[in-house]
């Protein structure tokens, strides 16, 4: 069987047990087992390429798990985020791109500023962390993540990029006492989701830490109005939150974090789809 020949096949048993991107899933499954680039694996494809015995069998057993439905970045062990690639796997919520967007915003929050402090807090797998700590050298950036499963993956993280994130355990509510009130920047993509609402995607729904996910509380925002506390006396005065939440809890959001009497603006902003995604809050 040639190559192409068995990643048509390959994308075809992916559509039929309901994985979203089939075909691209297909050719990035082959072109790990190979070790190649996928503008390669699609090079071979065209060329008419064979496929050995020994790549086959490798390449159908885990197109098996992802018809199951395991993460594609389970089964590669890696994650493509704002320029970064991360190492994930089971224990560890997989950074998505509308994520990307905290980070753009955290980004425009520091321009202007020299040598900022940046405190990210339920850091997961380093993943905003890191890209703000790429996307300004100069800042003091710092990370906390409670889970010890997720937390290993981001010590990986930060060795492999060797960005200079100061990563440490420990719960966000606690954390970096030593930095209350010198803060210029927190941000967070906390766990959000209410209760009752599990999440419709297999691969979320039970292979993402239910820890990384459910925020607590009739609306899941018990986690991050805790966070947002801790953030405002992490942050000084006129320093910036920026808090990643569900799409349904724009409003909801902003309003708690308005109650809470201690941010002087709060506003919200939307995702590349156009769904509220990010609240931001300055420190009064």
């Amino acid at each position: 069987m040639s190559l192409d020949r068995l990643v048509r096949a390959a994308a075809a048993r992916l559509a039929e047990a309901g994985v979203p991107s089939p075909d691209v899933d297909a050719e990035i499954l082959l072109a790990h087992v190979q070790g190649r680039e996928v503008g390669e694996v699609r090079r071979a494809r065209i060329m008419g390429e064979g496929v050995p015995g020994a790549t086959r069998t490798a390449y159908l057993g885990l197109v098996d798990r992802r018809s199951a439905r395991v993460p594609l970045q389970h089964l590669t062990g890696t994650a493509h985020f704002a320029g970064l690639e991360l190492s994930v796997g089971p224990g560890v919520f997989v950074p998505r791109p509308e994520t990307e967007v905290l980070v753009g915003l955290a980004l425009e929050a520091l321009e202007g500023m020299q040598e900022p402090v940046v405190v990210d807090l339920c850091t997961g797998s380093g993943a905003v962390a890191l890209a703000v700590a790429q996307g300004r050298p100069d800042a003091r950036v710092g990370a906390v993540e409670l889970s010890e499963d997720a937390h290993g993956y981001a010590v990986t993280n930060v060795g492999r990029t060797g960005l200079p994130v100061d990563l440490r355990l420990g719960r966000a509510q606690e954390a970096f006492p030593e930095l209350d009130g010198a803060v210029d920047l927190v941000t967070s993509n906390p766990p959000y989701i209410p209760p009752d609402a599990v999440p419709v995607d297999v691969e979320v729904r039970e292979h993402d830490p239910g820890l990384a996910l459910y925020g607590g509380g009739r609306d899941g925002l018990e986690v991050p109005l805790e966070v947002a506390a801790r953030a405002a006396v992490l942050l000084r005065p006129g320093g910036v939150l920026l808090m990643e939440h569900a799409d349904v809890q724009g409003e909801s959001l902003t309003a708690a974090l308005a109650a809470q009497g201690t941010w002087s603006e709060v506003d919200d902003h939307l995702d590349l789809n156009g769904r509220p995604r990010v609240a931001r809050a300055v420190r009064a």
